[in-house]
């Protein structure tokens, strides 16, 4: 697969602008989750009140990415989706408490683009996804798909939240909620590349995170193994 990524945004707790990134990025570290919003102030409080911390995460990443763009295909990534909200439904049930449709609706895992459309007015084709240690280069496979089939730009969104605490024995690669949004157009300025694994210790950090270091740090080339699967991300800049 061949691609340029054309812009980037990223969102954690207290790591806000590109400087705070470059920084984490070059000494990185577990952030304190205090349950930070991302600022979402671009959209009407009634809008706003709809969304759950996950959402506003994406809108906070992406909506910048998608100004000026006009119609814009988006592939939304997530491993474990709204976990808190879940948790609450799942909660109730045990209870024998009666569900909110509004909640049940909104928990989802298409949901978040659905808003997204609804908000952006946007009725491109748009994906959510949850795949497993890869769902990054999953993501870009569709993504990828959607440029080859003709679409100028795709906007990739690929993004976790910490997990409640009733999830910890089982959860164990979102030290802290994040998000990472791109901007993707046709190129050649980066290549993704398959092939099957032979070796590789687990990364310290979650993939997209790594994929972060990768770009802020210059280097060329990033190499991450998921199971019997070598992903190579190749920077053909010269």
């Amino acid at each position: 697969m061949n691609f340029q990524i054309e812009g980037l945004r990223a969102w954690a707790p207290g790591l806000e602008s590109e400087d705070d990134w470059r920084a984490w990025c070059n000494a990185p570290l577990v952030v304190p989750d205090d349950q930070q919003q991302p600022d979402v102030s671009f959209l009407p409080a009634m809008q706003r009140r709809r969304l759950s911390r996950l959402a506003r995460m994406l809108f906070h990443v992406a909506w910048p990415l998608a100004e000026g763009q006009g119609p814009l295909p988006l592939v939304f990534a997530s491993r474990h989706g709204e976990t808190p909200r879940t948790l609450a439904i799942l909660s109730e049930l045990a209870k024998g408490e009666p569900l909110s449709p509004t909640q049940f609706s909104l928990s989802v895992h298409n949901a978040i683009i659905g808003l997204w459309s609804i908000l952006r007015e946007d009725t491109s084709e748009m994906t959510a996804m949850a795949a497993a240690g890869d769902g990054l280069e999953q993501a870009m496979l569709e993504a990828s798909g959607l440029l080859a089939e003709g679409a100028p730009a795709v906007l990739l969104v690929i993004a976790e939240e910490l997990p409640p605490d009733l999830y910890t024995p089982y959860i164990d690669d979102v030290p802290f909620s994040y998000a990472l949004a791109l901007l993707l157009k046709p190129g050649k300025t980066w290549t993704l590349s398959l092939a099957p694994a032979t070796s590789g210790l687990p990364a310290a950090w979650p993939h997209p995170l790594n994929l972060l270091r990768t770009l802020h740090g210059g280097q060329r080339t990033l190499i991450h193994y998921w199971k019997d699967r070598q992903w190579t991300w190749s920077r053909n800049e010269a």
